[in-house]
């Protein structure tokens, strides 16, 4: 192998190779022997780099006459060799598409493959939307979204999100029906859906359902949400990218956004393994392969800005700007971005799939009641999202309800929070957690309902760990250490301790006034 010190110090090209001969890394340097050698230095180094070192059987290198010349020549080496060090990439957020199986009672899901079976309608650029989109359609045409269908109505139904044909509550033919709504909705044909939930609306008012009418009302209110949610108030005459980088440990997420003429056209994600001159490395092969933008925001300030600027200038023939800004809308569209970034958390999926929720519960609020001696009954509240505690969002509750009634407690503060959030028109959980039994969770239920409401609610009662569903005499049971049971009991036991707390500050403060 040459020994990197026998390297000219000129600006170049290295591809380092294996024992085999093949070229395994490519890399560009101002000066080819400091870059070189600093790969053989001890300084500590990503896993990664570590076993590129460890690999390299021999140097080979191009001097150039400039860095432009160096980019240019890396990009053409990378494209030829395919070396396994440098930084590939697939889309972690790739078109997808909405599928209704072709099964007995078909099913609305979200994909990434096409096949012959079942119908498909997309593809989506946004997720949010397709997202939003889904969800909106089981809860207006309320199709499965189970994989099998159970021998038990499952929590979907009990919530009105599914008519459940696995214990035979619909017909076929009227399950057909809801199908036959959905494909049309997914078409982008709302005239008729829109048109029917007018007509339910009034038709429950007349009746004085107003419940049931408040739910319709608002169905609709989301559909026009849907159709309005891609306006943007800023207004640019160039296009733009915003690409961000955040590492979590050996693991490191690109976020990036299109904005064409200041609307946000699409959103990619990209995953990779931590390592060196990692973001340098992303936007020099993204946008050798895309269509190259006027400026390009992000949050990381890269050591040969200037040389990337020329160079990407040079693929576009024309100016690009690279801007890391501090303050003002572009900053904002940073932190938007950066904000998109979310780890998955094995939690969460494992709680998703377990409770066949439609959604993953990102945001999920518990609920505990205390009482001791039945005097100053209060309530808390605790919030979660995307699996870390949202102490903002904590609520402290002082209960009216005239003597010790863990029931009627928990439908009063469940009632009061909601409806205050109807009011503020806030976004809702995506599961709500009441800590106690079946009783509790009826009253839970029943306000919910008495709202309008069909969020996915369980309780979580404390001696056998046991979760229950509503309607569903038997609770159901998994392995007390699994990673979804711990979040769940972490959760409760936050709630208890919350609770307790402020009941303790409650009592003291009544004693005191009683001395007094």
């Amino acid at each position: 192998m040459k020994d990197p010190k026998t390297l000219p110090f000129e600006p170049g090209v290295y591809l380092f190779k294996n024992a085999q001969g093949e070229v395994i890394y490519v890399g560009k340097a101002k000066s080819l022997r400091s870059r070189v050698s600093s790969y053989f230095n001890k300084e500590v180094k990503s896993p990664k780099t570590q076993l590129l070192v460890k690999n390299i059987a021999d140097i080979d290198f191009i001097v150039v006459l400039s860095e432009i010349e160096a980019l240019l020549l890396e990009n053409k080496l990378i494209k030829q060799h395919s070396p396994k060090y440098n930084v590939t990439f697939k889309d972690g957020k790739t078109f997808a598409y909405l599928q209704i199986t072709d099964e007995p009672y078909p099913r609305l899901l979200s994909t990434r493959r096409i096949s012959k079976k079942g119908e498909y309608f997309g593809p989506y650029t946004d997720g949010f939307a397709r997202r939003d989109l889904q969800q909106l359609s089981i809860k207006l045409f309320q199709l499965r979204v189970c994989k099998k269908l159970p021998k038990k109505a499952c929590l979907n139904y009990h919530i009105g999100l599914c008519t459940a044909p696995c214990i035979g509550a619909v017909s076929k033919e009227h399950y057909r029906q809801q199908v036959s709504s959905a494909k049309l909705f997914l078409r982008g044909d709302s005239k008729q859906i829109v048109s029917q939930l007018k007509t339910d609306m009034k038709q429950l008012s007349s009746e004085m359902k107003f419940e049931q009418a408040l739910e319709k009302k608002r169905h609709l209110e989301a559909i026009e949400l849907l159709k309005q949610r891609q306006a943007v108030d800023r207004i640019e005459r160039y296009d733009q990218d915003v690409v961000v980088l955040q590492e979590f440990g050996t693991r490191a997420i690109v976020e990036l956004f299109s904005i064409k003429k200041g609307v946000i056209s699409s959103r990619k994600e990209y995953r990779f393994e931590s390592q060196e001159e990692l973001f340098e490395s992303f936007v020099k092969l993204y946008y050798s392969q895309h269509p190259i933008p006027r400026e390009i925001i992000t949050n990381i300030t890269l050591e040969d800005s200037t040389a990337i600027e020329a160079y990407l200038a040079h693929l576009r023939q024309g100016p690009v700007a690279l801007t890391v800004p501090e303050r003002g809308e572009k900053r904002k569209l940073v932190e938007i971005a950066l904000k998109n970034i979310r780890p998955e958390d094995a939690r969460l999926t494992e709680l998703q799939a377990s409770l066949n929720l439609v959604a993953l519960p990102r945001i999920i609020e518990c609920f505990d009641i205390s009482n001791l001696g039945g005097s100053s009954i209060v309530a808390g509240m605790v919030r979660f999202v995307d699996g870390r505690e949202d102490k903002s969002g904590y609520r402290r509750f002082e209960l009216h309800v005239g003597a010790q009634d863990d029931f009627a407690s928990m439908a009063e503060v469940v009632h009061r929070r909601y409806h205050r959030l109807q009011q503020e028109n806030s976004e809702l959980p995506h599961l709500i957690i009441i800590d106690g039994g079946v009783g509790q969770l009826n009253a839970a239920l029943h306000s919910l309902r008495s709202l309008g409401l069909s969020i996915p609610i369980i309780a979580l009662a404390k001696e056998q760990e046991e979760i229950f569903l509503p309607h569903q005499q038997e609770p159901l049971r998994f392995d007390a250490h699994s990673p979804m049971m711990l979040y769940l009991r972490r959760i409760r036991d936050a709630v208890h301790r919350f609770a307790l707390s402020y009941h303790r500050k409650k009592r003291s403060m009544n004693q005191n006034i009683n001395q007094e």
